[in-house]
């Protein structure tokens, strides 16, 4: 860990100058876990709907932990799509958990032996409540009872939905295999602050969307992946094509 990133570790659980109180921070993170936590049900669901047993439908959030991971696997599966190209998918979705933990193990600062443990909570809102944080002490208290909260009641509530699977019916009649997505897309889009990551999420939909009728399914996720290199190339051309013409302008 470097000094420079480093968080200013809070003295007490009252609110230091700067700082922010403990029950603040507790409740914030809470309303976090439960909101999300709750979507699980949809999961159970619809993982169940796509012809996944109660054991695979458990160990995917138990192990996996990923909600949007989770959706996209099932979601490949339910529509008849090769399993590891559903994997493929899921796969390079969890991928951005591991570049939230290189940031959070720098405010995190936990001991070697808890970092594995921490790893299994790594993920969007974990992240968004952390770095929220102005002090170390928070960003800790953050993490951990956001993480705890979601993951026992995302699991509890997987466990719910896949029981409750078979006395629902139809499940696309419920529309319940949408309400976990719409979630995530409610808690990302606030995130989406700067021009560049607007165009990215909005090129992101479009891939997604235009290809869902021409490729099979779990690869147009794939595709939309490539929104982001796409939108980086495009904005440094266009600030060298800008550099190129201010220095002929100049000549």
């Amino acid at each position: 860990m470097t000094e420079q990133t480093a968080l200013p570790d809070a003295p007490d659980a009252g609110a230091p100058p700067g700082g922010k109180p403990d029950a603040a921070v507790v409740r914030d993170a809470l309303g976090v876990g439960v909101a999300v936590g709750l979507s699980g049900f949809a999961f159970g669901v619809t993982s169940a709907g796509s012809g996944l047993t109660l054991a695979q439908t458990c160990a995917l959030s138990l192990l996996v932990f990923t909600g949007a991971s989770q959706f996209a696997l099932v979601g490949a599966l339910a529509a008849g799509g090769n399993p590891l190209t559903a994997a493929a998918g899921a796969f390079f979705l969890g991928v951005r958990n591991a570049f939230y933990g290189l940031r959070l193990s720098q405010l995190l600062a936990l001991p070697r032996a808890a970092r594995p443990l921490a790893a299994q909570w790594v993920i969007d809102e974990t992240t968004a409540v952390a770095l929220a944080q102005p002090t170390r002490r928070a960003v800790r208290i953050g993490f951990t009872v956001t993480g705890l909260t979601l993951y026992v009641l995302w699991n509890l509530t997987t466990l719910l939905g896949a029981l409750g699977a078979e006395a629902i019916g139809d499940t696309d009649a419920w529309g319940l295999d949408a309400a976990g997505p719409a979630v995530f897309l409610a808690l990302l889009a606030p995130m989406l602050r700067t021009t560049t990551e607007r165009a990215v999420a909005a090129l992101a939909v479009l891939l997604g969307l235009g290809l869902l009728p021409v490729l099979p399914a779990g690869v147009p996720v794939l595709v939309a992946a490539l929104a982001a290199p796409l939108v980086l190339w495009a904005r440094g051309r266009r600030a060298s094509d800008v550099g190129a013409g201010r220095g002929e302008g100049e000549r």
